[in-house]
């Protein structure tokens, strides 16, 4: 199992360095990523809410090449990659009248950073 550490380690290979979205290694877990999975590229822009005080991990994922939602195992992959092994992380549905959808080709991952979530029994997940 590897710390949320050694993870951004791996995953700082992936980092746009360069351009408007660019940043370094000292940005954490803020900025964007090219991340290659099953033959895609795939833009993850992610970020800690640091000096935001918004108290949650936020990842939103697209196709870099084309027009296309991520698929499930993606999606599962970015956690893995992006998230502690241990972390509860989650894609929010939330009511018809408060939906936004300023990116249809875009999906999020969230994760609570100050308050631990009420979850599902695990035989339910």
């Amino acid at each position: 199992m590897k710390t949320l550490l050694e993870k951004l380690v791996t995953a700082n290979r992936w980092r746009v360095r360069t351009g408007k979205a660019g940043s370094n290694d000292s940005y954490g877990w803020n900025g964007m990523f090219i991340v290659p999975i099953n033959g895609h590229l795939w833009q993850v822009i992610i970020g800690d809410g640091a000096g935001l005080g918004s108290g949650w991990r936020h990842l939103s994922a697209t196709n870099a090449q084309r027009r296309q939602i991520p698929p499930w195992e993606v999606m599962c992959r970015l956690k893995e990659l992006f998230f502690a092994d241990d972390a509860w992380v989650v894609q929010f549905h939330p009511p018809k009248d408060e939906y936004v959808n300023d990116h249809p080709w875009v999906l999020h991952l969230w994760e609570s950073l100050e308050e631990k979530l009420p979850t599902p029994h695990i035989t339910l997940v």
